[in-house]
């Protein structure tokens, strides 16, 4: 049989081993694709992590020009947004999916929303209990990781409903901002910037949840199933 190794055990029978498994050339390219790290989406998230300190600056910048850097800081959140969407885009055309992009591009959005919150947070434009309550929630699922790893596990897997709440979180930043200034634009600004700020911290504190349902249901699974919480 093919596959198989044949040898004779003691009393002179012939004895079939066990074969011994190779891996395959796919899955060999897999794991070579995976720990790729130079790839156009992961130049895209490294150039995306760079905006970060600059989009805080803006936002934390002095009285004197606050409006001017406050435009600049929705710029700089806005070349975030279009490069967040296009190395995914490009990652799907080229076939350039990488451990390391799975990681930096959900890790630089929480940077652009930890920054927002901060900042708008010391500007009293939103409340610190709200700031509190995100930033908490990415405290916890952050300190889940090392024991899924030690399990066998990889990070958790972006949803479409933590997508989701990422976006609304991101678009009522620059609302917010507009809905501080006066005029008719502020007005109309205003009521979305509550909408989407509403709506994205709910989405994600509940979004918060079902990962740590996920983490919960990794526990009670023996460490040899991997891949309940995503890999």
């Amino acid at each position: 049989m093919p596959g198989a190794v044949t040898g004779r055990d003691g009393a002179g029978k012939v004895s079939r081993l066990p074969a011994v498994a190779e891996p395959s050339l796919r899955s060999l390219l897999d794991e070579v694709r995976r720990d790729r790290v130079l790839t156009v989406p992961n130049l895209l998230s490294l150039l995306r992590l760079a905006g970060v300190p600059l989009f805080l600056y803006l936002l934390l910048a002095p009285d004197g020009a606050a409006w001017g850097a406050d435009i600049w800081a929705v710029v700089v959140l806005a070349v975030g947004g279009i490069t967040d969407w296009l190395d995914g885009k490009l990652a799907r055309l080229l076939d350039q999916y990488s451990a390391l992009g799975a990681l930096l591009d959900p890790a630089v959005d929480r940077l652009y929303i930890l920054a927002a919150l901060l900042a708008l947070g010391v500007r009293d434009v939103v409340p610190w209990w709200v700031v509190a309550a995100l930033v908490a929630r990415d405290l916890v699922l952050a300190a889940t990781l090392p024991v899924l790893r030690s399990r066998g596990y990889g990070p958790y897997q972006v949803t479409y409903l933590g997508k989701g709440a990422t976006f609304l979180l991101l678009y009522a930043f620059p609302l917010l901002l507009a809905a501080q200034a006066q005029g008719w634009f502020a007005d109309l600004s205003r009521p979305f910037a509550y909408a989407f700020a509403v709506w994205g911290t709910v989405l994600y504190l509940y979004t918060g949840a079902l990962y740590l349902a996920q983490f919960v249901r990794a526990l009670r699974t023996p460490a040899h199933r991997a891949g309940v919480a995503g890999g």
